[in-house]
């Protein structure tokens, strides 16, 4: 529960059913040029492709998780895990103080200051996201009645520390990106994805309520411990010598917290979502909305992974930005039209794999959701231009716009069109915010201010 990183493929904002797509999805000319891409001398496509990669094979096996949940685990079970978790996510974001964009934004010219960087970045995130969680906990008889079985102490003390563990792992997967290291972005979220479906088994086997969440904190605790070795002891020592060494730079902080601002924003979008379903609509429809959800939403994470990849080589070499950006919009929105055409042509039967009630209900919403990410494409990589020229009040305003939108609309539409509406939301917000970036592209896409800041 982009990580503002864009919440990851496995998790529940994010999580999708690539295993499900894979048999209508058989184009060899395009299996050829994901392998020449991830063979490819340029780092911008190699690692954009490699981090995609790392979310459709988590996708693929996080889905599986998500498949057995429906089978071990009766509706209500799995619409209020959802939820809990979708909390987590939001928890997580707001702790980890958008540290994760930060690393990706700094550490590629941080040289020797790197690994202080990163920990130092850990320890305020960890701190920051268990005192949001337990802050949480103590609101949730007000704000959502719905998640009072977190109030137990062996739930509770879960849920605070997933929510901690959850801001470092989304952190780790940016700092290995900034040093340049995709592929241990793969292993560790396959590590995550597979320990995760071992312990929900054990948590069905022992008829545990909260096993679903349960089964997230182990699966935390082991890829953390795994991914973090290798980052500290392997990835950042080699980045700290081959690195350039540049000054730092000015007003850091201020960046930082202009940064996380907007990041609030993009994630309270994503996140919050499903608990308005959940409220509005009960638990029942917030697993069907929740399903739809998990499948489309890796499309969106194309764009993020490739932004993040757009922005290391942006760090290395400002002066290419605007070359860099077009091709990121080439290559990504060749993906995404083949993605979003599976998608909508497959919906019924990709939902089907969940049970037959999840197709019935969530097939019009998971198309909608798959046509609202090519517009997000271009908002998304909008943000990230912004971000990188620091011109934050830019990338600040594009996502309070997004929150704003996404959120009332939704409010507005769930009690005419069901869960239906919240799709609608998504579609019409991504679509009224490309449309003027599209029309203005002279004031953020000129060669004239390509040179990242």
């Amino acid at each position: 529960m982009d990580t503002s990183r864009a919440p990851r493929a496995d998790e529940p904002a994010a999580a999708a059913s690539t295993s499900a797509v894979l048999p209508a999805w058989r184009p060899l000319a395009l299996l050829r040029a994901g392998v020449a891409a991830v063979r490819s001398p340029d780092p911008l496509l190699r690692n954009g492709h490699l981090l995609a990669i790392s979310s459709l094979i988590n996708a693929g096996v996080g889905s599986l998780f998500w498949v057995f949940a429906t089978h071990w685990y009766d509706e209500e079970v799995v619409g209020l895990s959802y939820s809990a978790l979708s909390a987590t996510l939001l928890l997580a974001s707001i702790g980890q103080l958008n540290l994760n964009d930060f690393l990706i934004r700094f550490v590629p010219s941080a040289g020797r200051r790197t690994r202080k960087m990163v920990l130092t970045c850990y320890l305020v995130s960890a701190c920051f996201s268990t005192l949001v969680a337990v802050g949480f906990l103590a609101l949730v008889p007000k704000v959502s009645p719905g998640l009072d079985f977190l109030l137990t102490p062996v739930t509770g003390g879960c849920f605070v520390a997933a929510t901690a563990g959850y801001a470092i792992f989304v952190m780790q997967d940016g700092a290995l990106t900034a040093v340049r290291r995709p592929g241990w972005v793969v292993g560790e979220n396959v590590i995550f994805a597979c320990v995760k479906i071992l312990l929900l088994a054990v948590g069905a086997a022992l008829a545990l309520f909260s096993g679903i969440l349960l089964s997230w904190v182990g699966a935390l605790a082991v890829s953390l411990v795994v991914a973090n070795f290798i980052l500290l002891r392997y990835a950042i020592p080699h980045h700290e010598k081959t690195a350039p060494e540049a000054e730092r730079p000015p007003r850091m902080v201020k960046y930082a917290a202009a940064d996380y601002f907007g990041s609030l924003f993009r994630m309270a979008a994503y996140t919050l979502v499903p608990l308005l379903v959940l409220n509005n609509l009960g638990a029942e429809q917030s697993a069907f909305f929740s399903l739809a959800w998990i499948v489309g939403y890796v499309l969106y994470l194309v764009s993020r992974n490739m932004g993040s990849s757009l922005m290391v080589e942006v760090m290395r070499s400002p002066d290419r930005l605007v070359e860099h950006l077009l091709k990121v919009l080439r290559h990504s929105g060749l993906l995404l039209s083949i993605g979003i055409v599976v998608i909508v042509a497959a919906a019924p039967q990709i939902l089907s794999f969940f049970g037959a009630e999840y197709a019935e209900a969530g097939s019009t919403l998971l198309r909608l959701i798959a046509l609202s990410a090519l517009p997000n494409l271009l908002v998304s990589l909008a943000i990230d231009v912004a971000r990188a020229r620091r011109r934050l009040r830019w990338a600040v305003g594009l996502q309070v716009a997004m929150c704003v939108l996404v959120l009332g609309l939704t409010k507005v539409l769930l009690p005419v069109m069901g869960i239906n509406g919240a799709g609608v939301a998504w579609l019409a917000t991504m679509c009224l915010l490309a449309l003027p970036l599209l029309i203005w592209r002279s004031r953020w896409l000129t060669a004239g201010s390509g040179a990242a800041s």
